[in-house]
C-alpha cells in the first residue's frame, strides 16, 4: 500500500526528494530506492521530522511503532493512518507517550480505509480527521490518498466499521462471486480458462458501465432483465435464495468485526 501512495504522489507531480520513507527491511528498502528514488532510511524516527507523516504499517505493529517514535521532533506534523481498525484516540495515546494530556493535546490524526485495488490506483478510501486537523490538512490528506483512488469523508469514526465492511472488505466480495461463477461456467461445460476469461472481462465491463453512467446499479440491473429472458431467471433465482439478505448479514458480521478488532487493537 505505501509503494502504491509513492507511485501514485509521483506519478501526480510530487518530487521524489520531497519523500522520505522508513523502512528497516534493508532488501526492501534498496527496492523502493530503485524502483521511486527516494529517500529511504532504517530508522523511523529519521522521517519523524517531516510535515507529513504515513503510518503504513500492519494494526498489530502499530502501537510499538508509534511508541518507539520520538514524537518531540514532529511539532506540527499531521499523521496519517492507513492500519485498519485502529482508533484515532488510541494512535494519539501511543504518540503522546509521557506528555501529560492536561498540558498537551495530541497530534493531528486522520485515519484512512483504504482497500487493496489502491494497488492499482483505482482503490477507494474512507477518512476521518481527529479534532486537531486543520482545514489545510484535510486537503493534504486528500491529495495524498487520492493518488490511489477515490476519497471519501465519513462523518464520524465509528462510520469507519461501515467502510471497512463496503469497500474494504469488498473486493473479496467481488473475487469470491467470480469465483463462484467460474465454477458454475465449467459445471455447465466450459473449459476452466474459458470461463475465468469470460467471468473477468464481464466484471470489468459492468464495473465500467457502473462507473461511467447516470443510472444506479438497481437501474442497469432492470435494464438488462427482459422479460421472461434468461437474465430474469437467473436474477429471480437470487431473489428466491434471499441474495440481499445475504449480503446485509455479510456485511453486518464484518462491520461488528471491525468493531471488536478495534477494541483488541486499541488495549493495553
Amino acid at each position: 500500500m505505501a509503494a502504491s501512495l509513492i507511485g501514485g504522489l509521483i506519478s501526480g507531480g510530487i518530487s521524489a526528494s520531497n519523500i522520505t520513507v522508513a523502512e528497516p527491511d534493508a532488501k526492501r528498502r534498496q527496492q523502493l530506492t530503485e524502483q521511486f528514488n527516494v529517500n529511504a532510511r532504517a530508522d523511523n524516527n529519521e522521517a519523524v521530522n517531516c510535515e507529513i507523516i504515513i503510518l503504513a504499517v500492519k494494526p498489530q505493529i502499530l502501537k510499538t511503532v508509534c511508541q518507539q517514535l520520538d514524537t518531540s521532533k514532529a511539532g506540527q506534523s499531521l499523521f496519517i493512518s492507513i492500519a485498519a481498525g485502529v482508533r484515532s484516540t488510541d494512535i494519539n495515546r501511543w504518540l503522546t507517550g509521557n506528555h501529560s494530556f492536561n498540558q498537551f493535546k495530541g497530534y493531528a490524526i486522520v485515519r484512512c480505509m483504504p482497500n487493496t485495488p489502491a494497488l492499482l490506483q483505482c482503490g477507494a478510501s474512507g477518512l476521518f480527521p481527529n479534532a486537531l486537523v486543520t482545514d489545510s490538512q484535510k486537503q493534504q490528506a486528500e491529495q495524498i490518498m487520492q493518488a490511489a483512488g477515490i476519497v471519501i469523508w465519513v462523518e464520524n469514526e465509528e462510520q469507519l466499521n461501515a467502510v471497512t465492511a463496503v469497500s474494504g472488505s469488498g473486493p473479496a466480495y467481488f473475487f469470491l462471486l467470480m469465483e463462484a461463477m467460474q465454477l458454475a461456467g465449467e459445471k455447465l461445460g466450459l473449459a476452466g480458462n474459458i470461463a475465468q476469461q469470460l467471468v473477468l472481462q464481464t466484471a470489468l465491463g459492468a464495473a465500467r458501465m457502473a462507473t461511467q453512467s447516470h443510472l444506479s446499479p438497481a437501474e442497469l440491473r432492470q435494464n438488462v432483465t427482459s422479460k421472461g429472458g434468461t437474465t430474469e431467471q437467473a436474477i429471480l433465482s437470487f431473489q428466491a435464495a434471499n441474495f440481499h439478505e445475504i449480503v446485509l448479514n455479510a456485511l453486518v458480521a464484518a462491520n461488528n468485526r471491525s468493531k471488536s478488532l478495534a477494541d483488541e487493537l486499541g488495549s493495553d
